[in-house]
């Protein structure tokens, strides 16, 4: 059996990817899309969730703070999860998670009552995109790999489509509580799906067994992802690039739009919708160059981060009353490429750890932007509170997070570059001398 890395060179023991290979994934991918549509339901949400628990933006930023640091939290526990358990058990459990909280969400008399919903939710949803990582190494072509994680985050955007085209009409249409549970059906649905048909790896590409040790078992994981300079660059890089859109879409994009914009909601709606179809079309762009030009990974990063700042710069300073609907337009447009960014980090991680570590690195990276939207969640929230909305300075808070992001990739890329350099030495080292 022969392999090749992300930049197309051959190694040992490659699965061998095919039409199995996607239906599995595409079974783990469905999740996935699923988690993001309760992930992101709040929203297109969040104006109603506002006078249905009667509170002020703070409180509301709540939701969507306690929502991700539940799933900050639980990345690194997952990851060593997902590398001791496998991807069936680990995703079959954060699906049972996350359709509970969306069901809790639906039927919350109250707002204690509907936090506890989100990070049970938030929990759930913390177990899906690492187990989804894992399995796209186990079962497709190490070169396949940037291209195969932008899939995936491809499909989370259209799970993110779902709630802002369809969950939204839903909601205005039915009512909140129908609107709700009825979507917690899905989570049903994928259910059953991953037990009948998911599995963890293709026949013959078991992974080698190895000695789990308790505490000392999880220390060691740790330790030996974090030591990695690509590991730190990889949550960087997510860090920096993936929290813009995310707080835009994920609460504040809506009362941006309609109240400090003056858009009605359908406009907004649209503008919302233009963020995911860009998200869409970029991460198939990136996917493809990265796979071809292994060296393009930190331009495109950096080139994202500084076209967003640009934009968001453009769009708070501008004179008069509203930003024009071209600027607007051309930002959200710019937004939608955070997302494939932010996926670029795991194509730093992957290639510094070996196959046993994938999920805990993954999970490490993973980290960095969900504590960077959560940051800008809280601080936008107070920030609106204690300027009387004052979108301009609550959003201002954007260039702070980018501003520490960027010193902290800046610093890591040689020692990043360099290690990633000296374990392709040991990779052609050992083709070599194993018989394909």
């Amino acid at each position: 059996m022969s392999t090749a890395t992300s930049a197309g060179r051959v190694l040992p023991g490659d699965p061998p990817g095919g039409r199995r290979a996607i239906a599995v994934w595409g079974i783990g991918v469905s999740v996935y899309f699923v988690a993001v549509i309760f992930r992101t339901s709040l929203g297109v949400a969040g104006l109603d969730a506002a006078d249905r628990f009667h509170v002020n933006a703070s409180a509301l930023s709540t939701f969507s703070i306690l929502q991700l640091l539940v799933y900050a939290g639980m990345q690194i526990p997952v990851g060593l999860l997902v590398d001791r358990l496998g991807t069936k058990k680990v995703l079959g459990i954060g699906v049972v998670l996350f359709t509970a909280g969306q069901l809790g969400f639906a039927f919350s008399p109250s707002y204690g009552m509907a936090l506890a919903s989100r990070a049970l939710l938030g929990c759930g949803d913390a177990m899906t995109f690492i187990s989804v990582l894992r399995l796209g190494t186990r079962w497709f072509p190490a070169r396949r790999g940037p291209m195969v994680a932008q899939l995936a985050g491809l499909v989370g955007m259209a799970g993110n489509l779902v709630s802002t085209l369809v969950l939204a009409r839903l909601l205005h249409g039915i009512g909140w509580t129908a609107a709700f549970a009825g979507s917690a059906l899905a989570g049903v649905v994928v259910f059953v799906l991953l037990l009948l048909f998911l599995k963890d790896h293709p026949e013959g590409h078991e992974p080698e067994p190895s000695a789990h040790q308790g505490a000392a078992y999880v220390r060691r994981q740790i330790a030996l992802s974090w030591r990695e300079p690509g590991t730190r660059l990889g949550l960087w890089v997510h860090f920096t690039t993936q929290f813009p859109a995310m707080v835009f879409l994920l609460l504040w994009g809506m009362p941006f739009l309609v109240e400090a914009q003056g858009l009605s909601r359908a406009t907004a709606g649209t503008l919302l919708t233009l963020v995911v179809l860009s998200n869409m079309t970029v991460g198939l762009v990136y996917g493809q160059i990265i796979a071809r030009h292994h060296a393009a990974r930190l331009p495109l990063a950096l080139g994202t981060v500084g076209a967003t700042a640009l934009l968001w710069a453009a769009t708070l300073a501008y004179p008069g009353e509203h930003a024009p609907m071209w600027l607007l337009v051309v930002l959200c447009t710019v937004l939608g490429a955070c997302g494939p960014a932010s996926m670029i980090g795991f194509d730093f991680a992957r290639p510094a750890n070996p196959p046993e570590r994938q999920g805990t690195a993954s999970g490490i990276t993973n980290m960095g932007g969900f504590v960077a939207s959560m940051t800008t969640l809280f601080a936008v929230g107070v920030l609106l509170d204690a300027t009387g909305d004052d979108y301009g300075v609550a959003f201002s808070s954007v260039f702070v997070l980018q501003a520490l992001g960027l010193s902290q990739i800046l610093r890591l890329r040689k020692r990043a570059a360099l290690r990633e350099r000296e374990r392709l030495v040991v990779s052609r080292v050992e083709t070599v001398h194993v018989p394909v």
